[in-house]
């Protein structure tokens, strides 16, 4: 796949980085997750997003830690590649609008497009419509930012409950919710789906299949199921591109994860397809990017 296939450049609305030396990621435990107990960083991402036709990305939080998002900025602010963040601040502190005006302000504050917080994690399965998050989505919806969604199937009515009561905040589905791929089944994941996707504020990530499919093994047979939901639920108009890497590194390389989102979308027209790798994710995250330069060879007569 290359950005030529998609139109401007294909932006990939999905990645991690972070520096061990800098601050610990605690979630990283086990043998399971050895490969991603290493530092990743920009360096590390730009050759294999730039080989993949990716001229712009955001860059989500990965931890609970106030600090990550205004390095995030920063290193955003330095960046030609990482046109949008998605960081974290407590949606239950009673300053979440002021927390937020401090990041806006802060250096590269301009690129602060979403907030996430690990909702997967959350025991309790209502946890995002419990009254003082409800304030703190509305707080992030006044300061015209989206939310970001990292929940697991059983989370997803929760999901839809809030996006339902916040009609104008913008949700984004990180993940497609988790589906058990592995596992090959798909109910109740999908009727959940397409309750959430029945909601016009709400949007999908094409990310994170290949982690939750059979690492060892997986095909693109085995993620179809989950792609084909997503896309009916949500249409290409409300669906993007995102790598998910490192992690996806746990299954599959960065170029076979790009490979394998441009085979799951392969039937759609072209349009349809510049929404997904592109537009979906300029759209909803009013990210600005800029074409490719085209390389003198292709360059058009006069």
């Amino acid at each position: 796949m290359t950005g030529a296939d998609h139109g401007p450049g294909t932006v990939d609305a999905h990645h991690h980085v972070w520096d061990l030396s800098v601050r610990d990621q605690p979630w990283i435990t086990g043998p399971e997750l050895a490969p991603l107990r290493r530092d990743f960083s920009l360096a590390d991402l730009t050759p294999q997003a730039r080989a993949a036709g990716v001229t712009a990305t955001v860059l989500v939080q990965t931890i609970t830690a106030a600090e990550e998002t205004p390095e995030f900025l920063a290193m955003a602010a330095r960046s030609d590649l990482v046109a949008g963040v998605v960081g974290w601040t407590d949606l239950t502190a009673p300053d979440v609008a002021d927390t937020l005006a401090g990041l806006r302000a802060a250096t590269g504050g301009e690129h602060l497009v979403g907030i996430r917080h690990q909702v997967q994690d959350e025991p309790d399965p209502r946890w995002l419509v419990r009254p003082e998050v409800l304030r703190g989505l509305a707080a992030i919806a006044e300061g015209g930012l989206v939310y970001d969604l990292v929940v697991k199937p059983h989370q997803l009515e929760a999901a839809a409950l809030a996006a339902q009561r916040l009609p104008g905040l913008t949700f984004v589905l990180d993940h497609l919710g988790k589906p058990p791929v592995a596992s090959g089944e798909l109910a109740p994941w999908a009727e959940r789906i397409r309750r959430l996707a029945a909601l016009p504020n709400t949007v999908c990530k094409l990310s994170g299949m290949v982690t939750e499919a059979d690492r060892g093994s997986w095909t693109v047979d085995d993620l179809r199921p989950y792609a084909d939901t997503v896309l009916d639920a949500f249409g290409p108009g409300r669906l993007m591109f995102g790598s998910d890497w490192p992690v996806c590194r746990l299954a599959a390389t960065y170029a076979e994860v790009v490979a394998a989102a441009d085979d799951v979308t392969a039937e759609l027209s072209p349009a349809e397809r510049r929404d997904v790798f592109t537009g979906t994710a300029v759209r909803t995250y009013g990210l600005t990017i800029t074409a490719p330069p085209v390389p003198p060879e292709e360059t058009p007569c006069a």
